[in-house]
């Protein structure tokens, strides 16, 4: 990554960067309600159609009842840590579902169901044990963590031919597992960007905490290998303790002026709080895991004013990504973040690969999950679009779906195409400051 000042053009232009217990069924639209929206309109899922066959295999086979709805499952955060970003994920969910749902795959309907990961490696790997093993889902959305996302994936996916995509995973290590697939990019070019802004900030020390998992590690572990300064403090927290007050005393001994936070939103709110009522200064910097509406409701005002995250980012230029933020804006009175674009187009893909495969088993879309958005076939920025071309005759390699996240073009370690953007926190308030080339 370049450290020369972008010219005001390169600004304004998004540039492409390479790379978490019941049970809810969903059809159309999720059947729990969260603090952004309210729940969806409970449709019954039935769709009246009789699951006719096409010629050409399109509606995704005759696996199961040829005129119920297709299951899939989720595994999603929707306790622990990581909650804030199982709630966005579950409005991209229900939104994408509805579009799903008002076309139809082959004249059926999609069904999610979705089981907690309580944000935690065990809870996940039992929850996704309960969707393959009980439920036989051929397709997994999930996780959100990426230490959750791997534990599923080397405890109950590796070895089958179930499909797991995560929606929100960017930790470095998954990069080595390529039957794990992940809709958001690795978090390398996070850190990356990081060091580089940190350096161009005029900072050659720095202190960093992470949260003790491969998620905290992996990022850190790269930001180190590409910082030029030196690492002066540089040690893990555990998730969910009453106090940070040890780590934060430690880093201000330290001597860095800058402090780098690796850590996920209810951590970093608690530390922002000791600091701020310690009367210790620091430049800020974070990951994008420490940015949320959470954190900026439970910490005072003026607390972060001037820190620096780095954060995967939608293409918020584009007509695709905009016309899915007045949507989503419509259906639950708020903008969209880039977790709840990755969710929206877990659930698009999937509903392709469905319906680009010959029947609707874990073999057949593991054929049909990468292709549906690959580069070769004719761009589209819909499912209504993509769905067409295969209802037309058209296969996998015919469609190249455009998500509303970024191309979704998977490369052979399962990780997509991704975009970064730099928040500042000016006014107690996230604002865009830059976009990155990698």
């Amino acid at each position: 990554m370049s450290r020369d000042t972008m010219d005001d053009a390169d600004r304004r232009r998004l540039l492409k960067l390479t790379g978490g217990a019941g049970v809810i069924a969903l059809s159309g639209c999720l059947s729990t309600t969260d603090d952004g929206g309210d729940g969806g309109d409970g449709s019954d899922g039935s769709d009246g159609s009789d699951g006719s066959d096409g010629d050409d295999g399109s509606d995704g086979g005759d696996g199961g009842d040829s005129s119920g709805p297709y299951e899939i499952g989720m595994v999603d955060s929707q306790t622990g840590s990581l909650s804030a970003f199982g709630e966005r994920n579950q409005r991209g969910v229900n939104l994408a579902l509805s579009r799903v749902n008002e076309v139809g795959i082959g004249g059926r309907e999609l069904d999610i169901v979705v089981e907690d990961s309580e944000s935690e490696n065990q809870g996940g790997i039992a929850a996704a044990q309960k969707l393959v093993n009980q439920d036989g889902v051929p397709f997994l959305i999930g996780a959100v963590g990426s230490g959750v996302s791997l534990a599923i994936y080397e405890s109950v996916v590796e070895g089958t031919d179930v499909v797991q995509l995560s929606q929100n995973s960017t930790g470095l290590n998954l990069t080595n597992f390529p039957g794990l697939l992940r809709m958001s990019p690795s978090g390398r070019s996070q850190s990356l960007a990081l060091s580089n802004i940190i350096t161009d900030d005029g900072y050659d020390e720095v202190a960093i905490t992470y949260v003790n998992n491969d998620y905290g590690q992996s990022l850190t572990d790269a930001f180190v290998n590409a910082y030029d300064g030196e690492v002066v403090y540089n040690s893990p927290h555990d998730q969910e303790q009453q106090s940070y007050s040890g780590v934060i005393s430690e880093m201000n001994s330290s001597g860095a002026e800058a402090w780098l936070f690796i850590t996920y939103q209810a951590e970093f709110a608690t530390m922002v709080n000791e600091v701020f009522s310690s009367g210790y200064e620091a430049q800020f910097y974070g990951a994008d895991s420490v940015s949320g509406d959470n954190v900026l409701e439970n910490t005072p005002e003026g607390s972060m004013d001037g820190m620096k995250i780095v954060t995967p980012s939608a293409p918020v230029e584009e007509e695709n990504y905009q016309s899915f933020a007045e949507d989503f804006e419509a259906e639950y009175g708020q903008q969209p973040t880039s977790w709840a674009a990755y969710a929206y187009d877990c659930v698009i893909n999937a509903a392709l690969a469905i319906q680009a495969a010959d029947e609707f088993t874990g073999a057949a879309l593991q054929d049909t999950v990468r292709r549906v958005s690959g580069p070769d076939g004719e761009a589209v920025t819909s499912f209504e679009a993509a769905s067409q071309i295969l209802a037309d005759g058209g296969g996998p390699d015919d469609v190249d779906y455009q998500g509303v996240s970024g191309p979704i073009d998977f490369n052979e370690d399962g990780d997509p195409v991704g975009f970064l953007q730099v928040l500042e926190v000016q006014d107690h308030a996230y604002e865009g400051i830059d976009f990155i080339e990698g």
